[in-house]
């Protein structure tokens, strides 16, 4: 937790103590149902909570916005985002549904009002967002055509609508049909040697009626 706190000050009291306990449901529900890896739970905070929190170093999403999570795994980005910003709506995502079960359990132990999930394909859902996230669930030409039609045409943020991606490595290749795409350096907001190859990718997405 001092982890969060150190890159996150301003927190609420609210916000500390829902990730705080975090990290006891996920350990308790892992147990039941593997969705995060032994070394990854035992880092939970670094790994996956504080990665997540790096696109809120990169937008912060304004009261009211809509986000979906495609490929939501055992809840990540979406729950420390949706905890981070509490008069936002988050829809999580996942073909899985052993996955889901353990992400509705975290949502209900935290009290979460403002997440739903939903156990399907993304190409099913039938609604518009203002930004989607995701973690590295495929390549960026497969998940463009996969959200094709779900970002919202209205704006109301400085980054335009669109995808807010967490990748590692090196993206040039798989990104150099998208001239518009802007790479954010994780490692220039966080220290840890974990983000040195980590990277937010945001790319807008025009409306297509």
């Amino acid at each position: 937790m001092e982890l969060i706190l150190k890159y996150f000050p301003n927190l609420t009291d609210d916000q500390v103590s829902k990730l705080k306990l975090l990290e006891s449901l996920y350990q308790d529900w892992n147990l039941k149902i593997n969705v995060v890896s032994r070394k990854d739970i035992d880092e939970l905070y670094l790994r996956h909570v504080l990665h997540s929190l790096a696109i809120a170093k990169v937008m912060q999403f304004k009261d009211g916005a809509k986000i979906m999570d495609v490929g939501t795994g055992g809840g990540f980005p979406g729950i420390p985002l949706a905890i981070l910003f509490p008069n936002c709506s988050f829809h999580l995502v996942d073909s899985i549904a052993k996955k889901l079960k353990v992400v509705d359990e975290v949502v209900s132990g935290l009290g979460l009002e403002n997440v739903k999930t939903t156990h399907t394909r993304v190409e099913e859902i039938n609604d518009t967002y203002d930004f989607i996230v995701s973690r590295a669930v495929a390549a960026m030409p497969t998940f463009v055509h996969w959200i094709k039609g779900k970002v919202s045409k209205k704006q109301n943020h400085e980054l335009k609508n669109g995808i807010l991606y967490l990748k590692g490595g090196d993206l040039t290749e798989e990104l150099q049909d998208y001239k518009t795409a802007t790479i954010y350096d994780i490692s220039d907001f966080y220290l840890e040697d974990f983000f040195e190859t980590k990277k937010v990718v945001h790319l807008p997405i025009k409306f297509k009626s």
